[in-house]
C-alpha cells in the first residue's frame, strides 16, 4: 500500500468510522446499536455493515443519523457525552432518599410467596418501639439528599398504626428545623384500614400502596385472610381511597392508589384477565414483577417458581394487551416499562435503585428493621431474617450516619453493582438502562458480584428490554404515543411535603 493509499484510507476512516458502540441483534434485518451515554438506533443489516465497515457516505441521510446521535468518530461530542452521563448519574450527587421503615413483622395475612417473613399477631416481640423509630428518623435525616422517602412497611404496617403516627409526627416536627422535602409512603394490604386511619394518612399526604396478584380467585389464593376475602377488603379500600383523593380535587390520573403484582406460577397463563382487573379498579399503572426468592418464597418455590423465560412470554402478552388498552382509551401503564423508557427516550434517571449502576442499596437507600437494625435494602432485611446478616450495616443506637453510608458493605456493593466493571455487562447494548441486584446475586449465586449470563435477574431485564425496542423499532404510532406518555415524569406535587409548608 502507498503512501497515497494510507493517508486515503485514513481520511475515509477518519470521515466514517465508529465512535464506541454495542450492538444487539433484535431479529431479522434489524440491529440495535447503543453508545457510551445512551442514545441508540435501529439499522437494517446494510446500514449496520455500512457502519461497521466506516462505508457511510457523508452525504447520507444515514450519516446524518449517526452523526446526530454521537456514533461517528468524526463528529463524536465529548461534552455531548458527558452532559448526557451527568444527566444520567445525577443521584450519585445525593445521599440516601429511600428509607424504609419495618414497624413490625406482625401480619394478618398470609401470602404463599412472602419476601418479608411475617410473623403471627401474637408477635409483639417483632414490633419496632417508639424509641427505636425515633432514633431511625434521625439518622434519615441526617443523609445529605435534599428530599428523603419514609416508606412504612411490616409485616402490615396498619397492625401498629400508632406507632406510624407517631413516626410521622415525630418527622414534620423535626422537619420544621430540617427544612428537608419529605415524602411518606405506606405498603398495606388495606385488611386494617378503616375510615379514621384513612382519614389521619390523607390529612397527612401519606402515599398508600398495596398488591393485588390479579382476579379474585387468584388473589385470594396466594394472599389469605383467616375469615374473609383479602382481594375483597383491597379492592373495597382501593375504590374508596381513589374517590377520597377526587374529592381532594386531585387529578385521578396522577392520584391513585398504587398496587403491585407478584407474578407466581399461577398467574402465568392468565396475563389478560391481571390487566383487565386493573383496568377494572381504575389503577393506572401496574407492575409485573416476577417473582423473588425471599423470606418464604424460597421455601414456596415448588409453587411458585418457573422458568424466566415463561415470564417473558407473559410479560409480552400482558404488555401488549396494556398497550390495546390504551388504543382504546384506557390509561394504564406497565411500570417495569415506564422506568426502562424513562431512561431510554428521556435519558433521565426516574429514581428506581434497583436499575442502577451502581445501585441504589446503601448508597440511595437505608433500611430500618423492627429490633433497630439498618440494612442496606429492604432486600437486605430479608435475607437477615433468615439468618444472613452480610447486609447489616448497624444499628441505630450506636452506629453513626457516616458508620452506615461508608460501610465496607455499602463499598462493596457499589464496585460490584457497577456495570462497567461487570464481564457481562460492560459490552451489553443494554449498559447504560440497566442495573444489577447485588442481594439477588448474593442469594441465588453467592456473590454479590454474581455471574450475569446465569441470572435470572438479567434474563429478565434483558427480556424486557428486547420487547420494548422491538416496540420502538416497530414504529407502531400508537405505541410510540403511549410510550410517550408512559416516560414522562410528572411529579405528584401533594404528596410532598415542603420545607415552607405551614
Amino acid at each position: 500500500m502507498t503512501a497515497g493509499s494510507l493517508v486515503a484510507l485514513r481520511d475515509r476512516l477518519d470521515r466514517a468510522s465508529p465512535a464506541f458502540f454495542r450492538f444487539r441483534r433484535l431479529g431479522p434485518d434489524r440491529t440495535l446499536v447503543t453508545n457510551l451515554e445512551g442514545r441508540w438506533l435501529v439499522l437494517s443489516d446494510a446500514d449496520f455493515e455500512a457502519y461497521v465497515t466506516g462505508a457511510v457516505a457523508r452525504s447520507s441521510a444515514l450519516y446524518e443519523r449517526l452523526s446526530d446521535a454521537n456514533f461517528l468518530r468524526a463528529s463524536w461530542s465529548e461534552a455531548k457525552a458527558r452532559d448526557m452521563i451527568a444527566k444520567r448519574k445525577t443521584f450519585l450527587g445525593y445521599g440516601p432518599n429511600l428509607h424504609v421503615f419495618v414497624v413490625t413483622l406482625r401480619c394478618n395475612e398470609t401470602c404463599v410467596y412472602c419476601h418479608a417473613s411475617r410473623a403471627d399477631m401474637d408477635a409483639t416481640h417483632t414490633d419496632m418501639t417508639p424509641e427505636i423509630a425515633e432514633k431511625a428518623v434521625d439518622l434519615a435525616f441526617m443523609s445529605t439528599s435534599p428530599t428523603i422517602t419514609l416508606e412504612f412497611q411490616g409485616g402490615e404496617p396498619l397492625v401498629r398504626f400508632d406507632l406510624v403516627k407517631h413516626i410521622i409526627e415525630y418527622a414534620e416536627a423535626k422537619n420544621e428545623t430540617a427544612k428537608k422535602t419529605v415524602e411518606l409512603t405506606m405498603v398495606s394490604n388495606l385488611s386494617l384500614m378503616d375510615d379514621d386511619k384513612l382519614a389521619y394518612l390523607l390529612d397527612h399526604r401519606v402515599q398508600i400502596c398495596t398488591s393485588i396478584d390479579g382476579p379474585k380467585d387468584l388473589h385470594d389464593k396466594q394472599r389469605k385472610l383467616p375469615s374473609y376475602s383479602a382481594y375483597d377488603a383491597a379492592t373495597r379500600w382501593i375504590a374508596t381511597i381513589n374517590e377520597a383523593y377526587a374529592a381532594r380535587g386531585l387529578d385521578p390520573t396522577l392520584y391513585h392508589v398504587e398496587a403491585l403484582v407478584t407474578v407466581t406460577r399461577a398467574a402465568l397463563e392468565r396475563p389478560k384477565e391481571l390487566v383487565d382487573t386493573y383496568a377494572a379498579l381504575g389503577c393506572r399503572a401496574m407492575f409485573l414483577r416476577p417473582i423473588d426468592p425471599f423470606g418464604f418464597a424460597g421455601k414456596t418455590a415448588k409453587l411458585v417458581e418457573y422458568p424466566r423465560a415463561d415470564y417473558l412470554r407473559f410479560y409480552a402478552e400482558a404488555t401488549d394487551h396494556i398497550l390495546e388498552l390504551n388504543r382504546g382509551g384506557t390509561q394504564i401503564l406497565e411500570r417495569y416499562a415506564a422506568i426502562l423508557l424513562t431512561k431510554i427516550l428521556r435519558g433521565e434517571d426516574p429514581n428506581f435503585l434497583d436499575l442502577r449502576s451502581p445501585a441504589g442499596a446503601g448508597v440511595s437507600m437505608l433500611a430500618y428493621s423492627y429490633d433497630g437494625g439498618v440494612y442496606t435494602c429492604d432486600e437486605g432485611r430479608m435475607l437477615a431474617a433468615q439468618g444472613d446478616d452480610t447486609f447489616r450495616l448497624g444499628d441505630v443506637f450506636t452506629s453513626t450516619y457516616r458508620d452506615l453510608v461508608g460501610h465496607p458493605t455499602v463499598r462493596a456493593m457499589v464496585i460490584a453493582s457497577n456495570l462497567d466493571s461487570q464481564p457481562d455487562c460492560v459490552d451489553c447494548t443494554y449498559n447504560p438502562y440497566c442495573g444489577i441486584q447485588t442481594t439477588h446475586n448474593h442469594k441465588t449465586q453467592g456473590s454479590i458480584f454474581g455471574r450475569m449470563r446465569e441470572s435470572s435477574v438479567c434474563a429478565v431485564h434483558k427480556g424486557i428490554q428486547d420487547y420494548l425496542f422491538g416496540k420502538l423499532a416497530d414504529g407502531d404510532p400508537h405505541v410510540l404515543e403511549a410510550f410517550e406518555r408512559w416516560n414522562t415524569i410528572r411529579p405528584r406535587e401533594h404528596f410532598l411535603h415542603a420545607p415552607d409548608d405551614g
